[in-house]
């Protein structure tokens, strides 16, 4: 955890350079979810490219299956090979699987606690101010430690002006902090609400819904697009593919509904880029590439014993001038 809390304050610059630009946190989320995408492209491409070239060999392996459907061991053996010869990497997508997982925890660490992991303000000046809030009569903190510092910054406008918060923050401080409060207003949505609190009857319950649900879009058309190779994927291919999306309606109903924001965007983004890459890196594509490949290896050989060949006819062309020659002096 106390690494996920060092990524939500290494994010919380982020988020906070966007946020002083954009004024929203639910636009800075969206900018810093696009910056996201553009740092991890790399590892998406190849990840298309890793089940567009297994997509290629399906045929292949479907018969290495039949034939040592009897032998696991040397079915495996085979596939190795398989894979080795084709330059493919059945598990070459993991890591792009897994790097969307390490940043949401860095992104819930950067809303859950705001004042110290994005604004970066003082924990020991924070702690006050929470120490104070807890003192006044019918306030009711929150159960969770996790988010007290939410709940300050929800209360923050109605102690802003009193003796102890004047003393605790300085004045630049007080403006971030409101400014920072204001900024969670993203058209009409609270987005410091965590919708378990608000139960199955509020609005709030859309959040966990639509995080399931473009989750599991997102990992359909994925599916559809590939040919529905994802579907044979193994490991943590197989995971992602079910386990996410059931994963991300689970936490987005605990925890601030910025975060499901963020997953839900995310989800969307990935959504296209999957289309636009299983365009460009279609199995189709791959097998074409491959194809000139394997066309332009064999021409190259076939220069090069040509090239060998020259020099021999050369030589023995060489040879008969001098024949003739003696012959002529024999006469």
């Amino acid at each position: 955890m106390q690494i996920f809390g060092f990524l939500g304050y290494a994010f919380g610059y982020i988020l906070w350079g966007i946020f002083y630009v954009l004024q929203n946190f639910g636009l800075a989320i969206i900018a810093f979810t696009l910056v996201v995408k553009l740092i991890l492209l790399p590892f998406s491409v190849k990840q298309q490219k890793s089940m567009a070239g297994t997509a290629k060999m399906q045929k292949k392996q479907q018969e290495l299956r039949e034939k040592y459907a009897n032998n696991k061991q040397k079915l495996q053996e085979e596939m190795n090979k398989l894979y080795e010869k084709e330059g493919v990497k059945p598990m070459g997508g993991c890591l792009t699987s897994i790097v969307p997982i390490i940043v949401l925890f860095g992104i819930f660490y950067a809303v859950a606690q705001p004042l110290t992991n994005t604004l970066h303000i003082n924990s020991q000046s924070v702690q006050s101010a929470i120490g104070y809030v807890n003192t006044i009569p019918g306030y009711v903190s929150s159960i969770n430690q996790t988010y007290q510092e939410i709940g300050l910054l929800k209360v923050f406008p109605n102690i802003v002006n009193t003796e102890t918060i004047q003393n605790i923050f300085s004045s630049s401080e007080i403006s971030a902090i409101e400014s920072f409060g204001n900024g969670f207003n993203f058209f009409g949505i609270d987005l410091l609400v965590i919708p378990n609190e608000k139960g199955f009857l509020s609005p709030y319950i859309l959040f966990p819904i639509l995080s399931l649900l473009s989750n599991l879009g997102s990992q359909f058309i994925m599916q559809k697009v590939n040919n529905n190779q994802m579907a044979q994927q193994q490991g943590c291919m197989k995971i992602a593919m079910y386990g996410l999306p059931l994963f991300s309606a689970w936490i987005t109903y605990n925890v601030p509904a910025a975060m499901a924001f963020y997953w839900i965007i995310s989800a969307l983004l990935s959504l296209v880029q999957s289309l636009v890459l299983a365009k460009v890196c279609s199995p189709q594509k791959i097998t074409a590439k491959s194809e000139a490949r394997h066309a332009a290896l064999m021409f190259e050989n076939e220069a090069k014993v040509q090239y060998s060949y020259v020099p021999t006819e050369s030589a023995e062309s060489a040879k008969k001038p001098t024949n003739q020659n003696n012959k002529g002096k024999r006469r």
